[in-house]
């Protein structure tokens, strides 16, 4: 932003085995994908109970460099022997998993497991016990990346809440909005998982839009009150409504919140424009620039354009992700790197695919 260049830094030197267990699914294999042009994590082990005894390039055949690879079981002794552990898991099967594998082991689930620090939103929102919370792996928050920094055990953020988060939380944090915030959201099939499931089919989606989780029904929606909750400094309350869009991956969110008194559209960008400023994955477009989901595809990015509409009193803040990638392939990735040493940069991808 402002016209600098960043650039992915290579790292050279130490090397890390990494074992992902879900390298089947969608976002396993997202991660799989980063991991080929990492230069100091190395992929030696997929595992998925499903698929155990079949090779990987049967089941994600783009993988070309682990095609070879023999999928094994996902059991704790299975994945005990890797310096890195990726769980790319069900929400509510990586706990049990988790908790047998050894403390110096770094540990990054991609599921719902470790992301909420109230047990009684846990048990609202998922059921069952509450594992306990890791460090939440949005380094872009406020002394996120201080935690993150020699953790063994990090929870990467769903795909939805990176988005809204990234979009409301500097408005939050400098008082500019009130604690009410709108969302509506757009969001690719691969955000469902890989399971088959029929409202999913090709014939089903093309040519279709469609709500889904409407009326504070969706899973996410405690993630984001707690992340945004912690910006503001006092509650607030969401009102998310998620759309079904025929693409395969990809998130629009648009957000909005009333205005304070007082706050203009110069003193809004202002705002983003100082929490941004030093972020390599977070864009804040140039004036008139709107974001879309094509300029982040396969990109570990997020871009953000705001406006003020002085008509409705609002502020309104358009986020676009790739939800596999910053959404949470690359943001496990992103979190690896601190928890290692190593530049936060270094294997990402800042340039997407187009078209």
């Amino acid at each position: 932003m402002h016209g600098r260049v960043w650039s992915c830094i290579v790292s050279t030197g130490q090397t890390w085995t990494v074992g992902v267990t879900g390298a089947t699914g969608y976002a396993g294999g997202e991660v799989c994908r980063l991991l080929a042009g990492h230069p100091n994590l190395r992929l030696t082990g997929v595992h998925a109970n499903s698929s155990a005894g079949r090779r990987l390039g049967e089941l994600q055949p783009h993988l070309l460099p682990f095609a070879d690879m023999v999928v094994a079981p996902s059991g704790p002794a299975d994945l005990a022997g890797y310096d890195v552990v990726v769980l790319a898991l069900p929400h509510g099967e990586s706990a049990a998993v988790a908790a047998q594998l050894p403390a110096d082991t770094l540990v990054i689930d991609c599921g719902a497991d470790h992301r909420l620090n109230d047990p009684a939103a846990w048990a609202r929102w998922y059921g069952g016990d509450h594992a306990g919370s890791w460090p939440y792996g949005l380094p872009e928050l406020p002394g996120q990346r201080e935690k993150l920094a020699g953790a063994r055990r990090i929870a990467v953020p769903g795909c939805y809440p990176t988005s809204v988060t990234l979009a409301m939380a500097p408005a939050l944090a400098a008082g500019l909005v009130g604690p009410e915030v709108v969302v509506v959201a757009a969001s690719g099939t691969s955000g469902a998982g890989k399971s088959a499931k029929p409202h999913l089919l090709g014939s089903e989606v093309m040519g279709n839009v469609s709500a889904y989780g409407v009326g504070g029904a969706h899973r996410h929606t405690p993630e984001m009150i707690q992340n945004l909750s912690q910006a503001a400094g006092a509650p607030v309350t969401i009102s998310f409504t998620p759309t079904l869009v025929p693409m395969s991956r990809g998130i629009l969110a648009t957000c909005s919140a009333k205005l304070a008194p007082g706050t203009d559209a110069q003193a809004a960008r202002a705002a983003y424009e100082q929490a941004y400023a030093d972020e390599p994955f977070v864009h804040l477009l140039p004036e008139g620039q709107w974001p879309t989901t094509a300029q982040v595809l396969g990109a570990n990015t997020v871009a953000l354009q705001l406006a003020v509409d002085p008509d409705a009193g609002r502020l309104i803040v358009v986020a676009a992700v790739d939800n596999l990638t910053k959404g949470t392939g690359g943001a496990a990735l992103q979190c690896a790197n601190l928890a290692l040493g190593l530049p936060e940069t270094t294997g990402l991808p800042l340039v997407g695919v187009a078209p």
